[in-house]
């Protein structure tokens, strides 16, 4: 599904562009699932659906699910797409933890996403940089990088 439409014709015009140029698709797989089982809790906000909502979904089943679940998008479940599947389906198959408690937000995306961010996210991003202080997640400005990059030197 990667090379099927505008993406796959990026990769075929720049593949001539740069030879030598390789998409590995499987490292990508093993490094998003890698990612999703050595992580201690995850979270997955899903803008959309179709192949990048599946893979997202398919990486928490190697962990047992995720542990928080947003969907935001407008497919419905009666056309039998994966993008109208409800989080109930997820947690059925073990995508999204049976103890978790997943939203879907039956909306267009460029419509509710800045809503629910300025609501949520950015609503008080200073506490929210000092509880995530020390986390190896985040990185708050280039200066830290800085700091942090000099600290390994030492």
């Amino acid at each position: 599904a990667l090379t099927d439409g505008s993406i796959g014709d990026m990769i075929f015009f720049h593949s001539y562009k740069r030879p030598g140029f390789i998409v590995d698709i499987a490292r990508d797989i093993r490094n998003i699932n890698d990612l999703a089982v050595q992580s201690h809790a995850t979270g997955q906000i899903i803008i959309g659906g179709g192949l990048v909502k599946h893979h997202v979904c398919n990486a928490n089943l190697m962990r047992n699910g995720a542990d928080f679940s947003v969907y935001i998008n407008t497919g419905q479940e009666f056309d039998g797409s994966d993008s109208g599947a409800s989080p109930d389906e997820a947690v059925s198959w073990g995508k999204i933890r049976i103890t978790a408690e997943p939203v879907k937000v039956c909306a267009e995306a460029t419509i509710v996403l800045p809503l629910i961010v300025s609501q949520t996210f950015a609503k008080d991003v200073k506490a929210w940089k000092e509880e995530l202080d020390g986390c190896v997640c985040w990185l708050s400005d280039d200066d830290d990088l800085e700091d942090s990059e000099e600290k390994k030197k030492e």
